[in-house]
């Protein structure tokens, strides 16, 4: 079997298995997906989406994130980790979408990836999501499954995204990115992976 081959079939056992692939971040514009983005890294989807709320209800646009203070922010957010950090990104790069993007979030990922907190990863998330831009987004869950899958040998996140853009048509991307995501966390685990019970690990 050739990798275009197991390529095709991973995908046909992908979209079997998740023909729905709802975006598992609450939000309700590209700001709150921006936003709960950056608090996803290093972070699960499940508690970002517990604390979020919270947030959006003091402040769910640019305008009224800046009106808070770095430690308001640092408070809320502190169960998603690296608080300090991330609070003064999301407050930065609120003023940042006031005074050069009119308030509103880039779609270009290079402006994205120049707003403070957000790397290639978030920008590529986001104009995936939000905007409907084919963009692959590599994530732990991906670069491992890429690897046991034999279809990137990539040692880093970035040229696994180069290898599976390569493979897969752009018009698969946004939804395999999260099939990926999915089958990741149920059958593909980092830790207690049982080969024989992966549904696509068994045949490879």
């Amino acid at each position: 079997m050739t990798k275009r081959e197991r390529a095709k079939k991973i995908r046909e056992i992908l979209e079997n298995l998740y023909p729905e692939t709802p975006i598992p971040l609450d939000h309700k514009d590209s700001y709150t997906l921006l936003i709960a983005v950056l608090l996803s890294a290093q972070c699960t989807d499940v508690r970002v989406n517990k604390i979020t709320p919270q947030l959006f209800a003091k402040a769910d646009t640019p305008q009224k994130m800046v009106k808070l203070r770095y430690k308001q922010i640092e408070n809320i957010i502190r169960p998603c980790g690296l608080a300090p950090r991330k609070s003064k990104a999301i407050r930065d790069l609120s003023q940042i979408l006031i005074d050069k993007h009119d308030s509103e979030v880039p779609q270009n990922m290079d402006h994205l990836e120049m707003l403070p907190g957000v790397g290639h990863k978030t920008a590529s998330v986001v104009v995936s999501q939000a905007f409907n831009v084919p963009a692959f987004p590599v994530d732990t869950h991906i670069h491992r499954c890429a690897k046991r899958w034999k279809l990137s040998s990539g040692k880093s996140v970035v040229q696994t995204e180069r290898d599976l853009k390569k493979i897969y048509a752009k018009k698969y991307w946004q939804k395999l990115h999260l099939q990926i995501i999915f089958f990741g966390r149920e059958y593909c685990k980092a830790r207690g992976h049982i080969l024989e019970e992966c549904p696509i690990c068994s045949w490879i």
